[in-house]
């Protein structure tokens, strides 16, 4: 136990958080990285000074206890769909009991409860478009994307064909219901190449 460690920066190249990798040590907050696919068993139990954790769009499985007894854990930040969970116990946020678990508005598999922790939507200060869509990229009715923001939040997607000297044209508005919205853009075969933007309408 290292109870002494109090900040780590992993690498974007890292896959795997493994067994009790960080149980017991003085972190304050962890982020980690969007090609983690999964976090192993008690990864970061019992990490009292734990507050923040973010967590990239590429996690798949969040293994038990992941987070046990992060008493002071008080948000946890998912860029991506709901990972899965092993069923036996503890649950990954066993004994965490003031922390919320915030979602990108358009990713799946959340309910109104995440391993017994109460879920809100996660507001960005702007739109961005999800990398972890359902069906991003190339498309039978287009080229397309998820669009997360704010709920009700009105956003201007613009197209430009070079980056180098851009001319930005607006492609669509799409009000983001329950603070997502699904743009596809079925003339993106006429350019040779097509850049997209956001832009939040006031």
């Amino acid at each position: 136990m290292c109870s002494g460690l109090t900040a780590v920066t992993l690498p974007d190249s890292l896959l795997n958080i493994g067994d009790s990798a960080f149980g017991g040590t003085g972190l304050s907050s962890i982020v980690v990285p969007d090609n983690v696919v999964s976090i192993e068993f008690g990864a970061f139990q019992n990490c009292s000074g734990l507050t923040n954790v973010s967590v990239g769009p590429g996690l798949a499985d969040l293994g038990d206890g992941a987070f046990f007894n992060c008493t002071n854990l008080i948000s946890v930040y998912f860029k991506g769909n709901a990972p899965s969970q092993d069923s036996s116990w503890p649950d990954p946020f066993q004994g965490d009991l003031d922390a919320i678990v915030y979602y990108l508005p358009g990713t799946g598999g959340w309910g109104q409860t995440f391993s017994g922790r109460p879920t809100s939507p996660w507001t960005l200060a702007l739109p961005i478009i999800l990398s972890s869509s359902v069906s991003p990229g190339n498309q039978t009715s287009g080229f397309g994307f998820t669009i997360s923001w704010g709920s009700n939040q009105p956003v201007v997607v613009e197209a430009s064909t070079d980056l180098s000297n851009p001319s930005w044209l607006s492609v669509s508005t799409n009000r983001l219901t329950n603070g997502s919205a699904y743009f596809s853009d079925p003339a993106w075969t006429n350019y040779p190449s097509r850049f997209y933007r956001l832009v939040p309408r006031p």
